[in-house]
């Protein structure tokens, strides 16, 4: 049950909060007892220790509960308008980046933009990057030059989950890793 409600919440708190009648903050934020009420209505059963369960033990650390527990939020990864107000950071050197082998082209040419979500969402190691990028097909890996794009001006946040966010990463910034 874990791994699809994790699944679920992803939906509701990063895509579709309306899906079930949920509104999300200014900065993504929802009322925890309203999204179990709503969950439960839409055959999601939910309860408060199963939700902290999720949010505790996910492996990803995709949600954050507020200090005072009353509300959650997806870390990252949204594709609806929200502003996390996370301050800008200063990232490791390098991060990196993983995608499928298919889209390799595409990024040297255009760089990594953020799709449908609203940031470029870069690693802290390899290891993460090759997960990330095993979920789209043969994975390969992007070395990103942060601290020449910071140095150029270029902002970053890194998200409750550690990882860290970007609008845009043009290809001059990027080195394809053998894989």
């Amino acid at each position: 049950m874990t791994k699809q409600t994790s699944k679920f919440l992803s939906l509701v708190l990063r895509h579709a909060p309306e899906q079930i009648g949920i509104e999300l903050d200014a900065q993504g934020w929802t009322d925890v007892d309203t999204l179990i009420a709503k969950a439960n209505a839409a055959g999601v059963a939910l309860d408060r220790a199963s939700l902290q369960d999720i949010v505790a033990t996910s492996d990803k650390q995709r949600f954050t509960l507020s200090a005072d527990g009353l509300r959650i939020r997806a870390a990252q990864g949204h594709s609806v308008e929200v502003d996390l107000d996370l301050p800008p950071s200063t990232p490791p050197a390098i991060l990196f980046h993983g995608t499928a082998r298919t889209n390799v082209d595409a990024i040297l040419a255009e760089g990594l933009k953020p799709g449908k979500r609203q940031h470029v969402h870069l690693s802290p190691n390899e290891e993460t990057a090759r997960r990330v990028g095993m979920r789209h097909g043969a994975p390969v890996i992007f070395q990103v030059d942060t601290a020449r794009m910071h140095a150029d001006g270029l902002v970053f946040w890194q998200a409750d989950n550690g990882v860290w966010l970007t609008d845009v990463v043009v290809p001059t910034y990027l080195v394809l890793m053998e894989s």
